[in-house]
């Protein structure tokens, strides 16, 4: 009786320091998201009137089809947009930054068919296999392929981060908002990036290297 007695203030010990840590975190996410918008707010927009003429755009890779065999909403936003942004004159070149760690899977090649089925030279289009996040993009598009400059082509979300961490390592990065997506995969897309922000802000912060770099790829004049 005197032992479960006993074990009641330490459950409760545990129980305050899980709800505190809980708190932290959240906090720290919060602070995180607030951060990458905050940075990112004056160089993100939908209107190509607002931006800069550049070299590069850089559209970040994503899967062409749904689980159901659909085609996924966010890739076609993003070739929308990006033809929108090349036939504007606003850049000359595309970087297309994706996965392509499995056989089977290769977002680059993809997304580069369906800009050359839009109409775009394929002698304009560079791809990087290589960018399996976001971050590993930004920092590859300057350490690998030597752009200091640039737009990147995608959802609000992801352009906010991504403008984020290219403006952190002293880049000067762009966005051009593709399209949102509506669904309910949009609504779990957004979650994800409430955490993925946060995980954005440690890796800016620590410096932390990308996955691969590799040999350095020289893009025309």
């Amino acid at each position: 009786m005197h032992r479960n007695l006993k074990l009641i203030p330490s459950r409760k010990k545990i129980l305050r320091f899980a709800l505190i840590s809980i708190g932290a975190i959240l906090g720290f996410l919060v602070f995180a998201h607030l951060r990458v918008e905050y940075v990112s707010d004056p160089y993100v927009t939908d209107d190509l009137q607002k931006l800069p003429a550049v070299k590069v755009g850089i559209v970040p890779g994503t899967s062409k089809y749904l689980k159901n065999g659909s085609i996924n909403a966010y890739f076609q936003h993003r070739i929308d947009a990006a033809v929108q942004l090349y036939t504007s004159g606003k850049i000359r070149y595309f970087l297309i930054s994706g996965d392509n760690s499995r056989s089977d899977y290769n977002e680059p090649a993809d997304m580069r068919i369906s800009l050359m089925e839009a109409g775009i030279p394929d002698s304009v289009i560079y791809l990087d296999y290589a960018g399996f996040d976001t971050y590993d993009s930004m920092i590859r598009a300057h350490r690998v392929f030597g752009q200091r400059r640039f737009i990147v082509i995608s959802q609000e979300f992801q352009n906010e981060r991504a403008v984020y961490i290219a403006r952190r390592f002293g880049i000067k990065a762009y966005g051009f908002n593709a399209k949102e997506v509506v669904y309910a995969g949009g609504f779990l897309t957004k979650v994800r990036e409430f955490f993925a922000r946060g995980k954005a802000y440690v890796e800016v912060n620590l410096g932390v290297e990308p996955t691969y770099l590799g040999e350095k790829v020289v893009l025309p004049r």
